[in-house]
């Protein structure tokens, strides 16, 4: 069933048309003074449908842009640059698939998720042992260790991951700090357990 409302059309609200000596409510948006941005949402003009689309036949979306932002925004894949957490080229240090190790996307995606399902089989079967709870089966999934963990492999390896993670050994870079972060969560949780009592 076709919508009876006009495709942009807000409730008049009390509002009327911004044009100069225009009467009409103005039930039309249009980017205002201040635009969308970090400090939050920008200001709508409001129009009648004959001055908004006066407005926006003059409205020029570049206004302000040096020639490289315009190049940049018109790019076909502006906004894409961003890399998931799953392929970046750091990802695989833990055993994560990279994108560029597959031709096709979706092999790296299957891959990506096989890793997930093995992980939460091997996190079951610690946890159904009964010699771990189910947040230290996890804590050794992010260590990379398995139910066979003493606690001289549990130190040997927090020393690894620690000394391969922290910005001091990778020239100040911080792009691996998340993860150093959930190393040293899964020690902290570990090194108390029961098990290695």
């Amino acid at each position: 069933m076709p919508s009876a409302r006009f495709h942009g059309r807000h409730e008049p609200g009390g509002r009327q048309c911004e044009a100069p000596g225009c009467r009409e409510a103005g039930e039309f948006r249009a980017p205002g003074r201040r635009p969308h941005g970090f400090d939050g949402p920008g200001e709508w003009r409001w129009f009648c449908l004959d001055h908004v689309r006066e407005f926006n036949a003059g409205y020029d979306w570049f206004e302000g842009m040096s020639a490289e932002e315009i190049i940049r925004a018109q790019s076909p894949i502006a906004g894409w640059q961003t890399e998931s957490r799953a392929f970046r080229p750091e990802t695989h240090v833990d055993g994560m698939p990279r994108w560029a190790d597959y031709a096709d996307p979706l092999d790296a995606i299957s891959a990506r998720a096989a890793g997930i399902r093995s992980r939460a089989e091997r996190e079951a079967k610690m946890a159904m042992s009964g010699r771990f709870s189910r947040e230290e089966a996890q804590a050794l999934e992010t260590m990379g260790l398995g139910s066979d963990t003493d606690r001289t492999r549990l130190r040997r390896r927090y020393s690894e991951l620690v000394r391969r993670y922290h910005p001091d050994r990778n020239g100040g870079d911080r792009k691996h700090e998340a993860r150093l972060n959930q190393v040293v969560e899964a020690y902290q949780l570990l090194r108390k357990s029961r098990a290695f009592a």
